[in-house]
């Protein structure tokens, strides 16, 4: 993208422009006065691989063993110990002692595939979960990688989600950050999805859309403007992790950085988790302490303000 190569990926380009554009104005019309839009901070989290070890079903469980034994399986298996990606009970008390309000999407692929690992639909304990993030929080569908290659998939989960929490479904953002312009967001309106959270890269952080606010999509081959609001997201910790090659504490200094950046402009902060890499989980460790850290500090750099 133009951003990556002049190096401004990192720069929320449009909300700078929107500032200077009213200083200029006022210059000129002294008495002008917009209403001015505060920051905001929207948490995030992609659900697609609820748990490690438990609710796999009986062929899935004893292939992970025969290729992976340890004690540490047949632990959580015998309910001994907590599934390491099983963050749902800390997430909940964080949200509170925050005042959050999330945004929890959904992967509820029909069958599993290459990049579609989550629990079945089907299965009472992915129903329970649904139903009790729903009760609190709002859902949106975390549509598959399998419905990129068949669109009919995508309405058959959306319904599915519908099902299982009550809710209408208007939220959606990809799986693997997978999408194409324009079909990929004229299927999300034929589908009745209002809100795409996808803006964003799947590979490097920073602000793929050179704005830290959500705006109505625009149709160039067709030169309107939609009703699909679009989202984008700034920060996701796999980028850090699987691309960037960051440590936890690294991270933690990127992701303050955006949130200094969005809150100077006035700005929406919006960073993407994954359930199993903020868990106990060996390969993530220090995750969740460093997004627990994170909110800390900017809880009380919003107090102290």
């Amino acid at each position: 993208s133009l951003a990556f190569r002049e190096d401004f990926l990192a720069t929320p380009l449009i909300n700078l422009w929107v500032l200077d554009f009213v200083k200029a104005i006022q210059q000129k019309f002294p008495f002008f006065n917009p209403a001015e839009k505060s920051f905001s901070f929207i948490p995030t989290y992609d659900i697609d691989i609820a748990f490690s070890y438990q609710h796999k079903g009986l062929f899935r469980t004893l292939g992970g063993f025969l290729q992976s034994p340890s004690l540490e399986r047949i632990k959580i298996l015998l309910g001994t110990k907590k599934d390491p990606f099983d963050t749902y009970d800390w997430l909940d008390e964080l949200h509170k002692k925050y005042q959050l309000d999330p945004v929890c999407f959904f992967l509820l692929a029909e069958k599993n595939g290459v990049y579609d690992k989550n629990i079945l639909p089907s299965t009472k304990a992915m129903q329970q979960l649904v139903k009790s993030h729903a009760e609190k929080y709002t859902v949106g569908i975390h549509p598959s990688w399998q419905s990129g290659d068949d669109s009919s998939l995508l309405k058959k989960e959306i319904e599915s989600l519908k099902q299982m929490s009550g809710q209408e479904i208007k939220l959606s953002r990809q799986h693997y950050i997978r999408f194409n312009l324009p079909e990929g967001y004229r299927l999300l309106l034929r589908e009745g999805i209002a809100g795409d959270y996808s803006m964003g890269y799947g590979s490097i952080n920073g602000f793929r859309a050179s704005v830290a606010a959500s705006f109505n999509w625009y149709d160039l081959e067709k030169d309107e403007v939609t009703s699909l609001r679009i989202h984008p997201f700034c920060f996701m910790e796999a980028n850090s992790f699987y691309e960037q090659k960051l440590t936890a504490e690294e991270a933690y200094g990127e992701l303050m950085t955006y949130y200094l950046t969005c809150k100077k402009v006035n700005g929406t902060l919006i960073p993407v988790w994954h359930n199993h890499m903020i868990g106990a989980d060996k390969l993530y460790l220090g995750w969740g302490a460093m997004y627990e850290k994170f909110l800390a500090a900017i809880a009380q750099h919003v107090f102290t303000l």
